[in-house]
C-alpha cells in the first residue's frame, strides 16, 4: 500500500527541514499499479509564409481563440497601450478530444492530455487535438515547426508574465543556454503511473537507463538560432547546460527515490519567490536555506511555496505523482506517437522492462554523447535497435497500427544509424545554415558520465 500523504498547512509556515522533506517524499510517487498513461505535447510555431518572423502573440491568441490559456491574453498589450491586459478570468476551453492548451515562454504551443487507460485511445486523442490545433492555426498563416528546435530565429520571449521574468532572470546568470530552452524548443512529454511496491523504483531507474538511447534515437534539433550546432539535440544540450542542479539527471539511483527526489528538490535553488511587485529569488539560496531562514528573505516558506517550488525543477524524469518522461525531443509530423508507443510499452511489463534494461547496459549515461552524436555513437546505435525491436513485439500484442509505424521508422532510421536531426524535415532555409563557429555546449554535459 502507498504511504500516507503528510500533511501540512498550505498557508502556514513549515516548521524544519525534515517535515519538508517528509511531505515532498510523500507526494511525489503515487503508488498503485500502471493503468493510465497521458502525454503532453509541445511545438514551436511560426508563419507558413514568414518563418523568420517574431511570432505576433495577438494572432497566436486569435488562432487559438477559446482555447487560449490567460498567459497568452494577458501578454498582450491593453487597448489603450497602457500595459498588458488583464489576466483572463476563465479557463480556456478544452480541445475536442478533451487535452488542455498551454503557451510556452516563445510563444510554442503545448497540448496535455488527460490521463486515459490505454496507448491507443491516449493516440487517438493526440490525433484528434493535433488536427484541431492545426486547423485553428493555418486559418491565421501559422504552422507547427517540424524540428524541436528553432532553427531560424533567435530566443524571443512573448509571455509577460512575472514567473517567466524569474526564471529570465535566474537562468541569465548561469549562461545563455535557459533563454533559448524556455522559447526555442519543444519536447514530447510521456506522463507514466508510477506503479506499485518495488516496482516504483524499478520503473524510475529504468527511466533514466533507457534515457540517453532514447535521446539519441529521437534526436531531432541540430540547428538553433541560425546556426548548426553539430549536436543532434541541441534541446537536450540546452537543458543539461542551462541549470545543472535543476535540469541534470540524478547522480545516483538508489533503492529510495521518494527520499532522494526530496533532499534533491530542497537542495536546488530558488527559481520563483511569489511575492508583489517581483518573483525574482536571491542567487544560491535553496528552498532548504528557506526554510532554515538563510538567504535574506523576510518570510518563512509555506507548503504553498514548497509545491510551487517543485514546478520549478526539470530533470529529464520528474515525479509528480505520476512520473513525467522529459528527455524526448518534438518528432517531425505525426511521428510523435512514436516515442509515446515506444516508452509505453517498454514499461508495459516486468518482463521486457528486464530486457530493456540489460540492452542499455552498456549505454547508461551517456547522455552528453546521446545529445551530441545521436545514433552515430555505436554503442547507442546497438542498444537503440534492441530497444525498438522489444517495443515493436511487444505492440505486435496489444496495437498492431501502433507496431506497423514503430516498425517503419525502425527500418527507415533506428536501424541505419539514423536520427530525425540526421533528415530533412522540409523546413524552410535550414538547408542554407552554416555550422556555429565552436560547440556552443561543453564538450560533455554531464561530466562522468560518458564511457569511452
Amino acid at each position: 500500500m502507498a504511504a500516507p500523504v503528510i500533511e501540512l498547512d498550505p498557508a502556514a509556515p513549515i516548521p524544519d527541514r525534515a517535515a519538508a522533506a517528509a511531505y515532498v517524499a510523500s507526494i511525489c510517487f503515487k503508488h498503485g499499479p500502471p493503468r493510465l498513461v497521458g502525454a503532453e505535447l509541445e511545438w514551436l510555431v511560426r508563419s507558413a509564409t514568414r518563418p523568420v518572423d517574431r511570432l505576433d502573440p495577438a494572432v497566436l491568441l486569435r488562432a487559438l481563440g477559446p482555447h487560449a490559456p490567460g498567459t497568452l491574453s494577458s501578454s498582450i498589450p491593453a487597448a489603450n497601450g497602457e500595459g498588458p491586459a488583464p489576466l483572463h478570468p476563465d479557463p480556456p476551453d478544452p480541445l475536442p478530444a478533451g487535452s488542455t492548451v498551454t503557451v510556452e515562454p516563445g510563444g510554442q504551443v503545448e497540448i496535455a492530455t488527460p490521463p486515459v487507460p490505454g496507448l491507443a485511445p491516449l493516440v487517438d486523442a493526440i490525433r484528434v487535438d493535433t488536427a484541431a490545433i492545426r486547423a485553428r492555426l493555418a486559418a491565421e498563416d501559422l504552422v507547427l515547426v517540424g524540428r524541436a528546435s528553432d532553427p531560424l530565429r533567435p530566443p524571443r520571449r512573448i509571455l509577460q508574465v512575472p514567473r517567466y521574468a524569474a526564471m529570465e532572470a535566474a537562468f541569465d546568470r548561469v549562461g545563455p543556454h535557459g533563454r533559448t530552452m524556455m522559447c526555442s524548443t519543444s519536447a514530447v512529454q510521456v506522463c507514466l503511473d508510477a506503479g506499485d511496491g518495488p516496482a516504483v523504483t524499478d520503473r524510475w531507474q529504468a527511466l533514466h537507463e533507457i534515457g540517453p538511447t532514447l535521446v539519441a534515437t529521437f534526436a531531432n534539433s541540430p540547428a538553433v538560432h541560425g546556426r548548426r550546432t553539430g549536436w543532434k539535440s541541441s534541446r537536450m544540450a540546452s537543458w543539461l547546460t542551462l541549470d545543472p542542479e535543476r535540469t541534470r539527471p540524478p547522480v545516483d539511483l538508489g533503492p529510495d527515490p521518494a527520499a532522494e527526489w526530496a533532499e534533491r528538490a530542497l537542495d536546488t535553488s530558488l527559481l520563483c519567490v511569489r511575492r508583489d511587485g517581483t518573483w525574482s529569488a536571491p542567487p544560491a539560496v535553496s528552498f532548504g536555506d528557506w526554510i532554515d531562514g538563510e538567504g535574506g528573505l523576510d518570510v518563512r516558506p509555506t507548503r504553498e511555496d514548497l509545491d510551487y517550488h517543485l514546478t520549478t525543477l526539470f530533470p529529464p524524469v520528474r515525479p509528480h505523482g505520476h512520473v513525467e518522461v522529459r528527455y524526448l525531443d518534438e518528432q517531425p509530423g505525426d511521428e510523435w506517437a512514436v516515442p509515446i508507443a515506444v516508452v509505453t510499452a517498454l514499461l508495459s511489463d516486468p518482463g521486457t522492462l528486464d530486457r530493456a534494461r540489460d540492452a542499455v547496459a552498456p549505454a547508461v549515461g551517456r547522455w552528453g554523447a546521446a545529445a551530441r552524436h545521436g545514433l552515430a555513437d555505436g554503442v547507442l546505435r546497438r542498444a537503440a535497435g534492441t530497444l525498438v525491436e522489444l517495443a515493436h513485439q511487444r505492440l505486435l500484442t496489444t496495437d498492431p497500427a501502433l507496431a506497423a509505424l514503430v516498425g517503419d521508422v525502425a527500418e527507415r532510421r533506428v536501424l541505419r544509424g539514423l536520427c530525425p536531426a540526421d533528415t530533412g524535415v522540409g523546413e524552410p532555409g535550414e538547408s542554407d545554415l552554416e555550422p556555429a563557429e565552436g560547440s556552443p555546449y561543453p564538450d560533455d554535459p554531464v561530466p562522468g558520465g560518458d564511457h569511452a
